[in-house]
């Protein structure tokens, strides 16, 4: 199976798929990582805050593969944040993945009423210089955040990740995204403790296809060039959401599932601990 990647705007290369690892814990996540890795997963989602990072580490040695052969995103979270704070930060996580750097890096949320969202991305950009993070990028910014960012800072966010699913499109973060070169990335694509997946406008689309509907929801992330990081312990799904690269959905197929979003579905904001 090949995984297709789309570019980011540093040059390098994103997975267009990703094991979301929350909320596996430490004795949970080696197993779960073998196997997304035996499955043909080769980019891991996890976070310092989801107290995962040993297990996802000790997963991937369990694995055998070549680190090199891996795309591997942390997060740090609001502890982190302010001054040069994110340099210890990043240095535990390293130590608990068991690994020399991370592929991507991100701000978790931006808190602003707090107002160091700034001053930790410039950290960031000396992260990056370091070489202990080959890119780097934020979560659940919107908009207005990344304006904020870009008019007081040098590097532009490589990647976004926010919560996104046919029923929380946000086609106004999205379309920000990418007029400015950052790459979407969907946290919780599969709805969120919602009933997304019984939709009946999924379910004929999904027979049409011979795939199951959140197959159909990940392959709408990938025509829309989103990075979908779908989560699951269980390995059939895990197999079942690799599965998306051999068939392809028509433009009225995408706009139909564009149209599921109702509003219906809890958002997470950007000024609260995100996901």
């Amino acid at each position: 199976m090949t995984i297709p990647s789309v570019q980011m705007n540093d040059g390098r290369m994103i997975p267009q798929i990703g094991l979301g690892t929350w909320p596996l814990k430490d004795d949970d996540a080696p197993a779960v990582i073998v196997t997304a890795i035996e499955a043909g997963f080769r980019h891991i989602d996890t976070a310092f805050r989801y107290g995962n990072q040993k297990g996802v580490g000790q997963g991937i040695r369990d694995s055998g593969i070549d680190r090199a052969a891996l795309f591997i995103t942390t997060k740090l979270d609001g502890e982190h944040q302010g001054g040069d704070k994110a340099v210890a930060g990043l240095d535990d996580c390293l130590r608990q993945l068991g690994t020399e750097y991370v592929d991507l890096l991100l701000i978790h949320w931006p808190i602003p009423a707090r107002g160091e969202f700034v001053s930790t991305w410039q950290t960031y950009e000396r992260l990056q210089a370091s070489g202990k993070v080959r890119s780097i990028g934020v979560s659940n910014f919107k908009p207005a955040h990344l304006e904020h960012l870009a008019a007081q800072t040098n590097v532009v966010p490589a990647t976004n990740q926010i919560q996104l699913s046919p029923r929380i499109t946000r086609t106004d973060h999205v379309a920000y995204d990418a007029a400015h070169g950052i790459v979407t990335v969907s946290w919780s694509p599969l709805g969120q403790g919602s009933d997304l997946l019984q939709d009946g406008v999924l379910a004929k689309i999904a027979a049409r296809h011979d795939k199951t509907p959140a197959q159909i929801v990940l392959r709408w992330n990938i025509e829309l060039g989103l990075v979908p990081i779908p989560k699951s312990a269980n390995k059939q799904r895990i197999a079942e959401n690799l599965d998306i690269f051999d068939f392809g959905l028509s433009a009225a197929e995408v706009a139909a599932i564009s149209a599921l979003d109702t509003g219906a579905e809890k958002r997470v904001d950007s000024d609260v601990d995100g996901h």
